[in-house]
């Protein structure tokens, strides 16, 4: 009963954390023995270099919708630690609230993002496998950080009531924090698909009415959050 027990856990295994060179002593099987767990890894990112491009969807943004297309480069070091660098180009339109907000005679302050430049430090602990209707998918988990700088518009000149070229957005760069966690699913050993959930946040300015014609300046974070699918090529 207890070699059947743990030849079940060891089936049930869902996501491989350990390398293929791993140990484990499970001595409550049996103390004189151990088991050796490998890894099946069929397909290798160590040394590879790749390149892809993604289509995304911003899921953040209250007053605007973001739509951003990005190409991106990187190399593996090994099979878990890489670097990865991108450029991301949006396209951004008011949505039905800022509509609604300016109708009603008041003014919603926005800064969106019109490109970005991002350098990610790469980390791919997870590498496993899901058996869908007789066919193995092999797929990689991963997670990003990194810097990126980010080019933005924003609408303070709607708060200057008096203005000719209030309509006129603001352009500006500024730095940012950012992070991801995706997903990189395999078709073969050169093309895989992508699925990233991406965060950026920025330190910028944001404009605020002060009772009169004009307004000023205070310092807040700018959080935006993107949905990414894209397809991957690797060499």
């Amino acid at each position: 009963m207890k070699k059947l027990s743990g030849l079940l856990l060891l089936l049930t295994t869902a996501v491989a954390v350990s390398s293929e060179k791993s140990v484990y002593d499970f001595s409550w099987l049996d103390k004189d023995k151990e088991i050796y767990v490998l890894q099946n890894r069929k397909f290798r990112k160590a040394k590879t270099m790749h390149v892809g491009g993604t289509l995304g969807r911003s899921l953040s943004g209250a007053f605007n919708d973001r739509i951003s297309g990005s190409v991106y480069g990187g190399f593996f070091f090994t099979e878990d630690f890489g670097l990865e660098l991108s450029y991301t180009k949006a396209s951004n339109t008011t949505n039905a609230t800022h509509d609604a907000v300016k109708k009603a005679g008041t003014v919603a302050f926005y800064r969106q993002i019109d490109s970005e430049l991002t350098a990610h430090f790469v980390w791919a602990p997870f590498y496993s496998k899901i058996n869908t209707f007789n066919k193995i998918v092999y797929y990689d988990w991963l997670f990003g950080l990194g810097a990126s700088t980010v080019s933005t518009e924003d609408n303070r000149n709607e708060f200057n009531t008096v203005a000719s070229n209030k309509d006129d957005l603001t352009a500006e760069s500024n730095f940012a924090l950012t992070w991801f966690t995706g997903f990189r699913f395999y078709i073969n050993q050169n093309w895989s698909t992508r699925i990233d959930f991406k965060g950026t946040h920025s330190n910028a300015d944001r404009a605020i009415a002060d009772g009169t014609n004009d307004f000023k300046l205070q310092k807040s974070w700018f959080n935006y959050y993107d949905l990414k699918l894209g397809l991957n090529y690797s060499f």
